[in-house]
């Protein structure tokens, strides 16, 4: 198996771009590019019984990943996370069947490790050696990760009240680390600024290059495998900047056009917090971009994000799908991280938690009906989250 690598397109207004040339967004519009394969060739190799005997991570969908030789791939072993059917979870929402995706079991601790393979092999493919990152934690400490493995000198920006285990895995990685009063477009302006004209260096800011994205679709090319050949009828994800819905919408694209997958599509479920959810508003007003939300808070540091660059391609991945988008308060949902914990045995994030709420506040609605297959993603390992750990343990 090998790649099938062709070329980028613009998601917006459809220009084209060498995918084989150092790229950030598109110079026509500004807007995100999306990595283009050969999808005819893709399906020649590509196929249920061919995944049986390929390596369990998700560098077993090389088809359709943005790398041209085994040696540009920068792995720590991600991908391939469980699928946990929660028939206790289930029954507290009056469904029938819940099955939780646990990314917490990815090598960084979060769903975050599978864009920075892609993109750490990307720029191995390209010949860059130095990146930046602005985060609210979780894709700082992947960065990290995945750089000291490639031997890519890293720079983190992060807001001053991280969480503590953030900061300390990407200094423990030998990452240059900064502090930043503000929220994540604060730390993105930081770093722009120091890295303006410095030519060797590359922005990983989410959707700000194109291949973070290819990592974080294979999401739902696990669904995919893990449920025989199906999908669920309903993905309830909990969206900051929203690239694991993008590349999940984009996998189910591809499947369909390689002829793997001819159903109905999962509706999608975009869960935000309360006190920042710029795409839950836009969604209720039918915008097609989201305003950037004024005084964003949250516990769930990886929902705190007041505006995504991806939002008109989140919203319309809701829309296409028939899905919808939910707003959780951090009183739900440091309320239920206790209870989604002891459910499913998985040690739920906050913005798991909220995914969990969402899904309960949707049943109840009558938005889900009691029979349809439902995941729900724990798109990061409670442990990086001590506040909200001691929150639930003082209630």
């Amino acid at each position: 198996m090998s790649s099938t690598l062709s070329h980028l397109e613009c998601s917006r207004c459809g220009a084209t771009g060498d995918a084989r040339a150092v790229a950030s967004v598109c110079g026509a519009c500004g807007k995100p590019w999306l990595v283009r394969y050969d999808l005819s060739r893709a399906a020649q190799t590509l196929s249920r019984s061919a995944l049986a005997g390929r390596r369990a991570d998700l560098w077993r969908y090389q088809e359709v990943l943005p790398v041209e030789r085994d040696e540009e791939i920068v792995s720590l072993g991600e991908g391939m996370t469980p699928l946990l059917d929660a028939p206790r979870l289930a029954a507290r929402a009056g469904m029938r069947s819940i099955w939780v995706k646990e990314e917490g079991r990815n090598p960084t601790g979060s769903f975050k490790a599978r864009g920075m393979s892609a993109a750490v092999s990307a720029m191995v493919r390209l010949g860059i050696r130095r990146a930046f990152v602005p985060s609210a934690g979780n894709a700082a400490g992947a960065l990290a990760a995945y750089g000291a493995r490639a031997g890519i000198a890293v720079t983190i920006a992060v807001p001053r009240d991280t969480p503590e285990p953030n900061v300390l895995e990407c200094e423990a990685a030998g990452a240059e680390v900064h502090l930043v009063d503000g929220l994540i477009g604060d730390c993105a302006k930081f770093l722009r600024e120091r890295f303006a004209g410095v030519r060797d260096a590359m922005d990983v800011s989410t959707l700000r290059e194109p291949y973070r994205v290819e990592g974080k679709k294979t999401m739902l090319y696990e669904l995919w495998e893990q449920m025989d050949g199906a999908l669920p009828d309903v993905i309830v994800y909990p969206a900051g900047g929203g690239t694991g819905v993008v590349g999940m919408a984009k996998a189910l694209a591809e499947l369909r056009a390689m002829g793997l997958w001819n159903g109905t599509s999962p509706r999608f479920v975009v869960v935000q917090a309360a006190g920042c959810a710029p795409l839950v508003r836009a969604f209720e007003q039918g915008a097609e971009f989201a305003e950037p939300f004024a005084n964003a808070h949250t516990i769930a540091s990886g929902l705190r994000v007041p505006s995504a660059i991806g939002d008109f391609l989140i919203l319309r991945a809701v829309r296409e799908s028939g899905g919808t988008c939910v707003a959780v308060s951090d009183a739900e949902l440091i309320e239920e991280l206790g209870p989604a914990t002891r459910d499913t045995g998985a040690l739920f994030s906050p913005e798991g938690a909220a995914a969990s709420v969402a899904l309960r506040t949707l049943a109840r609605q009558g938005w889900l009906g009691g029979g349809e297959k439902v995941v729900i993603f724990n798109t990061g390992s409670g442990l990086k989250y001590p506040q909200a750990l001691r929150a639930v343990s003082r209630s």
